[in-house]
């Protein structure tokens, strides 16, 4: 009997044997790759549990195919069984031509208030790299995923809104900015409750993995009142409600000023040897430096949703790609969570069986971990890793490696269910 995945009162999901996940196919490769991916989920579902558990798959409309069939980019009944079933996972939409017409993927998002965009990043050994070390990142990133510009608060140049918002700004608020002619307007809200919320998943994702820190990434040099009160608002978090679990970098330059750097560094040596969570902060540019130079240094990122886009294409570029590069958005508060392809729809390879499926297999990997079958994700895991070191991969792969195998979508789908079964 199939049953819908449901919230306890403590927050916690309760899964039934035979949940029912929402899948949304996508556009362009999207029914390509995900395939390749679902015949990966059911063998590794049938190998961990030999028939005792299993998914009901339940497709739900977005994008192209809900437009030619029902007329609407994201229908409403597909926004209300993401929330109803809880958790689902959907590979890449197209962001419709036009004005007005808001990216799909943020509407999802915003909709559901999926406020994390939670996205792994670490190397699998044999997929080729840019740098010399890519086995040196090992990082998860927390982007606040509501807020920010992303929020779509904007105003065409030469509009009466942005005349009116640029008298105002001058004559209300006294801003002393030369506002030169067809100037465009956004607005970036950051709120403490986002941030916070953010921060708080991040915080509590370290304590319960053993991660040894989490790093804000701002840019509160410049933007006082938004990244600067990020990285204010994580560090009075940190001390207020994890006191006895982290050690935060402010902590450090208050000892030292009081005492000393010699009694600062002590410190610090005895809050690591206590497994507490280091909090810090770090501008976001230097942080594009730092993942290049010392990537060793940071674990679990906590950062805004511009800075996180960012962030994650240029850690995803050192591991292999956006094509292997899983994803997530999730409400810790609700436990709604939808997991996700990270790149986008590649339409001129649509129906070529070529493209990597790799982004939304490890996607599911972070789901069926999300739901608690840690046993399909390890299988999945574990063999994906091993069709790769056997040099068996798709073409983005090929190009850049040398004796390898050439191998379609559907194809890597099986050579992974071999793996498995072996």
């Amino acid at each position: 009997m199939t049953e819908k995945i449901v919230v306890n009162s403590d927050g916690k999901l309760r899964v039934p044997a035979n949940p029912i996940i929402p899948f949304i196919i996508g556009d362009g490769i999207g029914p390509d790759i995900w395939n390749a991916a679902v015949r990966v989920f059911n063998e590794a579902i049938k190998k961990a549990y030999n028939g005792q558990r299993q998914v009901e798959w339940k497709e739900i409309l977005a994008g192209q195919k809900a437009f030619d069939t029902k007329g609407e980019w994201l229908p409403q009944e597909t926004i209300d069984a993401m929330s109803d079933y809880v958790v689902s996972i959907k590979g890449p939409l197209t962001t419709p031509v036009g004005g007005g017409i808001r990216s799909l993927n943020v509407t999802i998002r915003q909709t559901l208030d999926l406020f994390v965009c939670q996205r792994p990043l670490s190397w699998i050994q044999g997929v080729p790299s840019p740098v010399k070390h890519p086995e040196d990142v090992d990082m998860v990133i927390f982007r606040e995923n509501t807020e920010d510009i992303y929020a779509g608060i904007e105003f065409e140049a030469d509009s009466k809104e942005v005349n009116d918002l640029k008298a105002i700004l001058s004559q209300k608020f006294n801003v002393d900015y030369p506002f030169k002619e067809h100037t465009a307007l956004g607005i970036k809200p950051v709120s403490k409750d986002g941030s916070v919320r953010l921060i708080r998943a991040a915080i509590e994702y370290a304590i319960r993995h053993k991660q040894p820190s989490v790093s804000l990434v701002h840019k509160g040099n410049i933007m006082k009142y938004t990244e600067g009160a990020f990285k204010q608002w994580g560090y009075e978090l940190a001390v207020t409600e994890y006191a006895d679990k982290v050690y935060t970098w402010d902590q450090w330059e208050d000892i030292k000023k009081q005492h000393g750097e010699e009694k600062a560094n002590a410190s610090m040596k005895e809050a690591i040897a206590a497994g507490k969570v280091i909090i810090k902060d770090v501008i976001a540019d230097n942080f594009l430096q730092q993942i290049l130079l010392n990537p060793k240094d940071y674990a679990v990122i906590a950062t805004l949703n511009l800075n996180g886009d960012y962030i994650s294409d240029a850690l995803a570029a050192i591991v292999g790609g956006i094509g292997i590069a899983p994803g997530a958005n999730i409400n810790y508060r609700t436990g709604r969570a939808v997991f996700e392809a990270t790149h986008g729809t590649a339409p001129r390879f649509a129906n070529t069986d070529t493209m990597n499926p790799s982004s939304v297999i490890l996607s599911g990997v972070m789901m069926f971990d999300y739901i608690g079958w840690n046993e399909v994700s390890s299988i999945i895991k574990n063999a994906l890793q091993k069709t790769i070191a056997e040099n068996k991969v798709t073409i983005d792969f090929y190009n850049q490696m040398r004796g390898a195998t050439l191998l379609k979508t559907s194809e890597f789908g099986t050579a992974i269910i071999d793996n498995m079964l072996k």
